[in-house]
């Protein structure tokens, strides 16, 4: 079976949205923006070994690599609407072919995302996912509102996708229950997209943490020209990271793990009233761990009123 016969088994849907005038099949997609839009776009290429294991379960790996995406889309507090894939594969595998598209496809159905275009070709395992969005002109969330005095807030819980894939790689055990628990965290993540929505006009700044929060808050730190302190006493911790690991350790997971695809938002005392509200429909709790701070951008940790050093790095890709 060759490309195109692969693609039209697998991934040929029929497009339901009414703003795909021209769906895959020809050159390019033809999509339509709303007025007074703007559109938001995000593409990230999965390397097998590097972002995800060999071995890992094929409709799994299919629903991650549209989520992670989405979660870009979220942190900008967009309207998911469009994806495009590229997939590389060494070799024609229908069973694994089969499994990425109903965990891909499953996601996009649910999140009611049009897959409009890609590709596919032989080589090394790797995928490859653009997807599109629109937001309201003017009222994206970016990296650079952060003012001191924001309160800093993340959303769910923290480290629980580090700590399962410790234990994949063997750098610790976990039992049954606790792989249970948090193995979804890693091979299944919820995109925040009503939570992105909601805090349009709300927030002052946001990103979503695919890095770890000490590497990826840094990005925010930077582009507002502005410190943090962070409250490690206020971290979101599952109760299965606090059973699995030391205090310590939990901080290193939480911190500078990776893979939670939480967002990371600041918030303006003159709104911190309304959060409540807004996130309410979004079904996902959120808790303050800090504060921005003028200054030399940076990050200070407390835990309680003592300070805490730290030596931490989130994950990077050239390491």
């Amino acid at each position: 079976m060759g490309e195109f016969e692969l693609i039209d088994k697998y991934f040929k849907v029929a497009t339901q949205r009414k703003d795909v005038d021209l769906g895959p099949g020809d050159d390019c997609a033809l999509l339509s923006v709303p007025p007074e839009t703007q559109l938001a776009v995000s593409t990230d290429t999965l390397v097998s070994g590097v972002h995800f294991l060999p071995d890992m379960d094929p409709v799994s790996l299919g629903y991650k690599a549209l989520a992670v995406n989405l979660s870009d889309l979220a942190a900008m507090g967009a309207e998911p609407r469009w994806v495009s894939l590229a997939l590389t594969l060494p070799a024609i595998d229908e069973r694994w072919v089969a499994g990425f598209a109903e965990g891909f496809l499953e996601l996009a159905e649910y999140y009611n995302v049009a897959l409009v275009g890609g590709d596919m070709t032989r080589g090394p395992l790797s995928i490859t996912v653009s997807v599109k969005g629109t937001v309201p002109t003017g009222r994206a969330l970016l990296r650079s509102g952060a003012k001191a005095g924001d309160g800093i807030y993340v959303t769910g819980t923290l480290g629980d996708a580090a700590l399962a894939l410790s234990h994949l790689l063997g750098r610790r055990t976990l039992n049954e229950n606790q792989l249970a628990a948090v193995l979804p965290r890693l091979e299944h993540p919820h995109p925040r997209i009503l939570a992105g929505q909601a805090l349009r006009g709300i927030a002052g700044a946001a990103l979503d943490l695919s890095d770890g929060l000490a590497s990826d808050l840094g990005h925010v730190l930077r582009a507002s020209g502005v410190r943090a302190l962070i409250n490690l006493d206020k971290l979101p911790l599952s109760p299965v990271l606090h059973d699995a690991v030391s205090r310590e350790e939990a901080w290193q997971l939480a911190l500078a793990g990776g893979d939670d695809y939480e967002l990371l938002f600041t918030v303006p005392e003159e709104h911190r009233g309304v959060l409540d509200t807004a996130l309410a429909h979004s079904g996902v709790k959120f808790t303050r761990i800090g504060r921005i701070l003028a200054g030399e951008p940076g990050i200070e940790w407390q835990d309680g009123e003592q300070p805490v050093a730290l030596a931490l790095k989130g994950w990077d890709h050239f390491a």
